[in-house]
């Protein structure tokens, strides 16, 4: 069990080459592909792209087990998936929030539920291609989470919700290594994945709009309603808030040569708010579900840099603690459309310090 680890193989070019590199480094590595989707998701998108945990992505990571000569299992986690992932997803965007289910996909089950089917199997860590990496820090008693070294790549904003257990039996050998080192490695070892294209959509949606897959799943959540100004006044209908996100300019309906942006969506009122350019700028948010990854407990106010969303540069601020697991972040210059439902990720330097979801945006 000290050197056996469960490679997560979602049949990508980054997988692949974690599983090649831990066999490298002496691992007795088994390979296992979660078989995530529901059977209708299977029919809708077949013959479907080459998409993470397809059922085209299943045989990619086949192929690379048997050209690595390691085992490979399939594990059937689509009730898990369902509940932990999708099931949130919908509900989230039916309510007017902007999800990114990599978070609970990550937490509940590359290192939840699979982490668990590897200690079945006598495993002792869960290994996966994500940019990222893991450190003990002694002196702390903790492990902590880091950028990857490819700062362009890094994905360690999807894993701040990961708990000390589960990072302390994280193995991330790609976080070690650039894309480009990846692509060449692949390559170097003939893998069959090496010129896969990597897949910039969530998985189980593919090429259909986020709107079309939530009204497919969840049918009565579409109701119109009404679109206001930021001073109360209707000047518009709109076709369900499924259809909307913060930010958002096309697709309105709206007359006028000013243009106008979604700044508020207000599930309660099922009220779509539109505004200025300007009134997507704010610099203050409350986030909930707070996990701090570095610091127990919390040392008052915290100064570092914080992400509202995966694809964009850390900024300056500072954090506080203001309620049980809730997180209030300001920022040192207005942030453009803070989400509800995305997350809220605090880093000094290449530490990942704490993380949280956005509940709301505060006035400045």
């Amino acid at each position: 069990m000290a050197k056996r680890v469960l490679a997560a193989m979602s049949g990508g070019v980054d997988s692949s080459v974690a599983a090649a590199l831990l066999i490298e480094q002496g691992y007795e590595v088994i390979g296992a592909t979660m078989r995530l989707w529901p059977e209708e998701l299977c029919r809708y998108h077949a013959p479907g792209p080459r998409l993470c945990c397809s059922v085209a992505g299943i045989e990619d990571a086949r192929r690379v087990a048997a050209q690595l000569g390691i085992p490979h299992y399939v594990l059937d986690m689509r009730e898990v998936f369902q509940c932990t992932v999708i099931d949130p997803f919908c509900r989230d965007y039916s309510a007017g929030r902007t999800p990114n289910p990599c978070i609970n996909c990550n937490r509940y089950l590359k290192f939840g539920a699979l982490l668990e089917r590897a200690r079945e199997l006598g495993a002792g860590w869960v290994a996966t291609g994500h940019y990222a990496r893991v450190r003990r820090d002694q002196a702390r008693g903790r492990w902590l989470l880091l950028t990857g070294v490819d700062r362009a790549k890094d994905q360690s904003y999807t894993l701040y919700g990961m708990t000390q257990e589960q990072l302390g039996q994280a193995l991330l050998p790609v976080g070690e290594i650039t894309k480009s080192q990846t692509r060449e490695l692949a390559q170097r070892l003939g893998l069959v994945v090496a010129e896969r294209p990597e897949s910039q959509e969530i998985c189980f949606i593919a090429d259909e709009r986020y709107p079309d897959f939530v009204r497919r799943t969840l049918p009565r959540t579409v109701a119109p309603g009404p679109i206001l100004d930021v001073s109360g006044r209707q000047v518009g209908e709109h076709h369900g808030i499924i259809n909307y996100t913060i930010g958002q300019r096309r697709r309105l309906g709206l007359a006028g040569a000013r243009p106008r942006y979604v700044v508020a969506i207000d599930s309660a009122r099922n009220a779509i708010i539109v505004g200025g350019p300007q009134d997507l700028l704010r610099r203050h948010l409350q986030a909930a579900g707070a996990n701090f990854l570095s610091f127990p407990p919390w040392p008052g106010e915290l100064a570092g840099t914080g992400k509202i969303r995966y694809n964009m540069q850390p900024q300056p601020c500072r954090a506080t603690v203001s309620g049980p697991e809730q997180l209030t972040v300001s920022f040192e210059q207005p942030q453009r459309a803070i989400t509800p439902g995305q997350a809220v990720v605090l880093y000094q330097g290449e530490l990942v310090v704490a993380g949280g979801v956005i509940e709301q945006a505060l006035e400045n």
